[in-house]
């Protein structure tokens, strides 16, 4: 006997501050038992501008109280050179522009985090290949029951879109009013459309790391150039250059194109890997419901 199912969203807050988004709780019926399936496909942050005043906050602070400790300048006075070895000094004169960039480069950490957290859920419990494997194969032997049994214990995005397909294909067996090739239609629009909702939310908050990418090494730039611009002004100076000044000037330059090249190659590196996290999984559920709509085919004659 095929399960009924009956399909409850909900919200579910994880920790302060950041909401994941939708879970689905999916409530199975074997045999008058009640088994829940939960499918975690779609979680991400649901607000990428809380993360990033938030880590705005957390750098103004570091800048300010740890950065500008007098304690890392000479006389105890943040407006000296940096006592000698000192890099949190050192840091403090890259100037306004570097609890930006430090914004920028805490923001791409939280949110790779939080990618790597919710994208990890959407796996499933157990190994992506080996449910994609074990599927065709009870595909091969037209025993959906099973597919859909492998579905529960799995759960995760694939399993959720697979689960969803299988539905519309016993649907598609019980029809005596279609046409074989409606039928099949039907089963790949299914596809389609699981698909298409379970991939915004895995790729929340992408666009938010890819953005980091530019904005991090242009901000760094801007603040290059502000330090060149201070530098150039000491020397303008009649008499001797002002060597505090320019030394000043030469230290925000070089800070603030290290942080910049830091925030955007950190942010490329993170886009990437989900990126192609994000490509298997895609491929997998394409995978198996080519296997799905194939199976039809080659099973029934209308």
């Amino acid at each position: 006997m095929l399960p009924s199912f009956v399909l409850n969203r909900e919200n579910v807050p994880v920790g302060e501050g950041v909401k994941f988004s939708t879970n689905f709780n999916i409530k199975l019926n074997f045999n008058n038992k009640t088994q829940n399936f939960i499918h975690y496909g779609s979680q991400g942050s649901k607000s990428a501008f809380l993360v990033i005043v938030c880590c705005f906050i957390l750098a103004v602070c570091v800048f300010h109280f740890v950065l500008g400790d007098p304690a890392n300048f000479m006389n105890n006075d943040p407006n000296n050179h940096p006592l000698p070895g000192n890099f949190k000094g050192t840091i403090y004169k890259g100037g306004v522009i570097v609890p930006v960039l430090q914004t920028l480069f805490l923001t791409v950490i939280v949110l790779s985090i939080e990618r790597a957290f919710a994208i990890t859920k959407a796996k499933g419990k157990g190994n992506v290949t080996k449910f994609v494997k074990n599927v065709k194969e009870a595909l091969d032997k037209n025993d959906t029951a099973k597919a859909r049994e492998l579905c529960v214990k799995q759960k995760g995005c694939v399993a959720s879109v697979v689960y969803s397909t299988l539905t519309k294909y016993e649907e598609m067996e019980k029809d005596t009013t279609l046409a074989k090739e409606q039928k099949l239609m039907n089963i790949q629009k299914e596809l389609d459309e699981a698909t298409a909702l379970e991939m915004p939310s895995l790729q929340q908050n992408l666009v938010v790391i890819a953005t980091m990418t530019t904005l991090g090494t242009l901000i760094g730039l801007l603040g290059t150039v502000i330090g060149m611009i201070k530098s150039f002004a000491a020397l303008a100076t009649a008499g001797s250059p002002d060597s505090v000044a320019l030394s000043a000037g030469i230290s925000e330059a070089l800070i603030n194109t290290a942080f910049g090249i830091a925030t955007g190659a950190l942010a490329v590196i993170s886009y990437n890997f989900f990126t192609s996290k994000i490509d298997k999984l895609t491929y997998s559920i394409d995978e198996v419901g080519f296997t799905i709509v194939q199976t039809y085919a080659a099973t029934h004659k209308a």
